[in-house]
């Protein structure tokens, strides 16, 4: 299956590292004109040192300044992929600990992110009659958050359900709506760190958990977004693919 995006012009949130920096450097290296979005303003610099990415710092977390970016682009995007997320440097702790403000942060990054970006550029796929929005979850949407993260956990569930509720919306404007939900992938700071304090055995549990016996890298990833944001994929929506190596 041969993708090229060649005339198309993509959006990707959390393109300054791990993931997001991987579909980024994809969808360039096929020709796109890719966008790349933020709030890490020298890792963005870094993906565009490494791909023709524009880089554009921005809060994807505050709603106005999504619009402003997704109103400076030099035209309407065909492909948004919301990547932007994270715990913010959370760790598990016992529900009755966790604070307003850390189950804010959480849902700002992922869930509140995703759905300003896509308010920002469905009017430009509307006028176009054509769009694929690709939303990155995670596992711990579909099942529990490995390190105990109550919000992380029910951010990622709520993009899941936002997916769904967004296909059937922008559907008949020919906006498709699809989401990846990745397994463990040790893809940036946080994973890494994560990684380290399950220690060997831990290690060799979740290592045992999935099929094929390896970790995902980030290439996994970005490869389920080739896909789902193809041409090929265009009788595709409101699904949610498990890029996982098997459960």
């Amino acid at each position: 299956m041969i993708v090229t995006f060649e005339g198309k012009r993509a959006v990707i949130t959390g393109a300054a590292h791990g993931i997001g920096r991987a579909i980024a450097l994809a969808l360039a290296e096929r020709r796109a004109e890719v966008h790349g979005l933020d709030i890490n303003a020298e890792g963005l610099a870094e993906t565009a040192r490494l791909g023709p990415v524009r880089a554009v710092p921005v809060d994807l977390g505050d709603r106005s300044e999504v619009q402003a970016v997704v109103a400076g682009l030099p035209g309407d995007a065909q492909i948004l992929v919301n990547c932007a997320g994270g715990v913010r440097g959370q760790v598990g702790r016992p529900l009755e600990e966790i604070t307003q403000e850390d189950w804010q942060a959480i849902f700002d990054a992922n869930l509140a992110g995703t759905f300003f970006a896509t308010q920002a550029v469905a009017p430009g796929m509307k006028r176009l009659g054509y769009g694929r929005v690709v939303n990155i979850s995670s596992g711990a949407g579909r099942t529990i958050s490995l390190t105990g993260i109550q919000a992380y956990a029910s951010a990622k569930a709520g993009q899941i359900g936002l997916t769904r509720q967004l296909a059937h919306e922008l559907g008949p404007f020919g906006i498709t709506v699809n989401c990846v939900a990745p397994g463990f992938v040790r893809s940036n700071p946080t994973t890494e760190r994560q990684w380290e304090a399950m220690g060997e055995d831990g290690q060799r549990a979740l290592m045992e958990r999935i099929a094929l016996r390896r970790l995902g890298t980030v290439e996994d990833i970005a490869n389920a977004v080739m896909f789902l944001a193809s041409d090929h994929a265009g009788w595709i929506t409101g699904e949610t693919l498990g890029v996982d190596g098997g459960k």
